[in-house]
């Protein structure tokens, strides 16, 4: 028989050596006095049958791990709505980027939130999302004919629903308050790289008492591999303490293979990724870090949350978000899922001031201001060049 004591099991046994095995793997055979203590991780129990059976056996079963159903929802929104934006995005003329036309990112912004926010919504019906869209544009009568583009794209993945469905479905994403449980989701992170038909990304994030658990990252033009060989699009995903991952968007049974960030540790070495807008974060910033590091590579300009996936995977060191002008204060979206995807592949993630990023405050990060993301290894010495290019504390906010 077990008992279990806190985080460990202890396995009462009167006869000698009995095996202990997990799911038909052994765990141990070297369980020798009456009161072994069998370690097991802190975030998963084992449950065990009450008796050991004829090969002196004690079988035992894993229970599974936290959040498992979240990430799996999370993980199915994110690849329907990213296969919605694709689909849009497939439909750009080369007229419509000449005419500066954005109503194909408007009509996959507000499907693609329609497709999370159902997803999340019908899963999870207490949780509050905050999410970058609501339906007051789509109620508009003069916009009628986006809600019924919007309708079409959200119907051709998830199956037939009507203009007031996907109007509902947009406004779960209404919450605005921080809450103790609740997701944030930015339905394409990247606008201007979705009309390019470059990088972008659909971003969706748990966060509980403060603290990220659940990220994934869709990012359809990214290939899996840094070759690019590949073009069924990146799925990336983080549950904390549990590690990063990337699979194939598409096909849907695509395996997972670990993420893990780089290991230089040479600031001249590095890597460095940046906004391609300069609206988004300082390019002439950037140059005076990248001098002061004596990082010789060119930045490598990419938009949305896809620069946390490259650093993620160890093809980027260093991604800076600096601050542009005087107390703007970034967007939860733009950032969680993208935080943990970094942190749980090794990196690390600070504000410019060194503080760690607070998402406890609604829909921005009021206590942080720019972002600084690397490998950690590199972390303390561009923290302390950023800080000595822009002024460090709280007064130049």
């Amino acid at each position: 028989m077990t008992r279990e004591v806190g985080n460990w099991a202890t396995s009462i046994d009167h006869r000698s050596s009995p095996r202990i095995e997990c799911d038909g793997l052994l765990l141990d055979n070297q369980c020798r006095s009456t009161d072994a203590l069998l370690p097991i991780q802190p975030v998963t129990m084992f449950r065990y049958t009450p008796a050991f059976n004829s090969q002196n056996s004690l079988r035992c079963k894993v229970m599974p791990q936290p959040f498992a159903q979240e990430l799996s929802v999370a993980l199915q929104a994110v690849r329907d709505a990213a296969a919605i934006c694709r689909t849009v995005q497939a439909e750009i003329s080369p007229d419509a980027l000449e005419k500066k036309d954005r109503s194909p990112v408007t009509i996959a912004d507000f499907a693609s939130q329609a497709a999370v926010c159902r997803a999340i919504g019908d899963a999870f019906p207490d949780d509050p999302i905050i999410a970058e869209e609501d339906s007051q544009f789509l109620r508009d009568p003069e916009n009628h004919s986006f809600l019924t583009k919007v309708q079409e794209a959200v119907s051709g993945r998830l199956g037939e629903c009507d203009a007031d469905q996907v109007c509902s479905w947009v406004d779960r994403g209404g919450a605005n308050e921080y809450s103790s449980r609740f997701w944030t989701l930015d339905p394409i992170d990247g606008t201007k790289g979705f009309l390019r038909k470059e990088q972008y990304a659909v971003s969706l994030a748990l966060i509980v008492d403060g603290v990220i658990q659940v990220g994934v990252l869709g990012c359809p033009n990214l290939p899996i591999t840094a070759d690019g060989e590949d073009v069924g699009g990146s799925l990336f995903s983080a549950v904390r303490g549990q590690g990063g991952e990337v699979r194939a968007l598409e096909p849907e049974d695509s395996a997972a293979q670990p993420v893990r960030v780089s290991a230089t540790s040479d600031a001249a070495s590095a890597r460095l990724c940046e906004s391609v807008e300069s609206g988004h974060s300082s390019h002439s910033d950037s140059a005076q870090i990248a001098s002061k590091l004596n990082i010789s590579h060119d930045p490598v300009r990419l938009d949305s949350q896809a620069k946390y996936a490259v650093v993620a995977r160890g093809e980027a060191d260093v991604y800076l978000r600096l601050p542009t002008r005087k107390n703007y204060r970034e967007r939860i979206w733009d950032h969680a899922g993208g935080v943990i995807l970094v942190e749980e592949a090794g990196g690390h993630v600070t504000d410019v001031d060194g503080k760690p990023l607070e998402f406890t405050h609604g829909r921005a990060l009021e206590a942080n201001r720019g972002v600084i993301v690397t490998n950690a290894n590199l972390h303390e010495r561009v923290l302390s060049v950023v800080q000595e290019v822009l002024g460090s504390g709280e007064s130049n906010a």
